[in-house]
């Protein structure tokens, strides 16, 4: 990628289809459109450019600013790799995948996409903390409504047995993505919600909304094992009662607060 690259912009006000044509027939480069200004960029210089944009309103007798500008080739992928940054949360290291990984911590490589989750929001990091001090060795996991899948791949890395769901197909399909990228597999995976499977699992975990996790409350209790632990997050503090109202009828064993966001852990009697 070259270190520069050159800008020329042209305002006017008056005949600016005149000098959109014109700027077409003499590059072959994209034209910004703005309200009275036509801007080009090019790795090559522009002032041959600027120099026939200014002869023709010269000889046309028309208005016309031209500005032409050297400016730094900002390396727009190193600049988005660098804002995402990793985090620790408990046990577990969670990083992009252009990050190192800390020997002392499991790792979870997550690529920012277009579905949820990336460590980085109270109401995933606090469902991790819930998942690291729970989960045990081959329990048998449901994550509803999966997202990046960074919840079932953080109880994976505990050597549970792990099923996926989600609604969305486009977070199905990442979380697939993203449990490949860190050398693990679910047991089964499916579009939809927690009704769609008649198993019974030792953890549940739903991080969703508040009023999501009160419309599907009984789908999540039926889902699980007497004794069983269930993860709710996605849950801010003023919905916090209402949520608490559908699961009275299992007992509460942990309250997770960050921020206006909290998390919960039931058990079924």
């Amino acid at each position: 990628m070259s270190k520069y690259y050159f800008e020329l912009v042209i305002k006017t006000k008056n005949n600016y289809t005149l000098f959109l044509n014109l700027l077409n027939s003499l590059s072959d480069e994209a034209i910004e459109e703005k309200p009275d200004e036509l801007i080009i960029r090019s790795q090559e210089n522009l002032n041959h450019i600027e120099f026939g944009v200014l002869s023709f309103a010269k000889k046309l007798n028309l208005k016309c600013e031209t500005i032409l500008t050297k400016k730094d080739n900002i390396d727009w992928i190193k600049q988005y790799q660098d804002s995402v940054k990793a985090i620790e949360i408990a046990s577990y290291f969670i990083r992009p995948s252009w990050c190192e990984k800390k020997e002392d911590k499991i790792d979870i490589i997550i690529d920012p996409a277009l579905s949820f989750g990336s460590g980085h929001h109270e109401s995933t990091s606090s469902c991790i903390m819930a998942i690291d001090e729970f989960a045990k060795d081959e329990n048998k996991v449901l994550d509803v409504g999966t997202g990046s899948g960074i919840l079932a791949i953080t109880a994976l890395k505990k050597n549970c047995v792990v099923d996926i769901c989600d609604t969305d197909e486009v977070c199905v399909n990442d979380a697939l993505k993203n449990l490949s990228l860190n050398n693990v597999k679910c047991n089964k995976y499916w579009i939809g919600s927690a009704k769609e499977t008649n198993e019974q699992y030792d953890i549940v975990i739903a991080n969703i909304v508040a009023d999501v996790l009160i419309i599907i409350n009984k789908e999540l209790k039926n889902c699980l094992k007497s004794n069983g632990i269930l993860i709710l997050s996605g849950i801010l503090d003023k919905y916090l009662e209402k949520v608490l109202e559908k699961f009275k009828d299992l007992t509460q064993v942990k309250l997770i607060r960050k921020n206006e966001w909290i998390s919960l852990v039931f058990t079924k009697n």
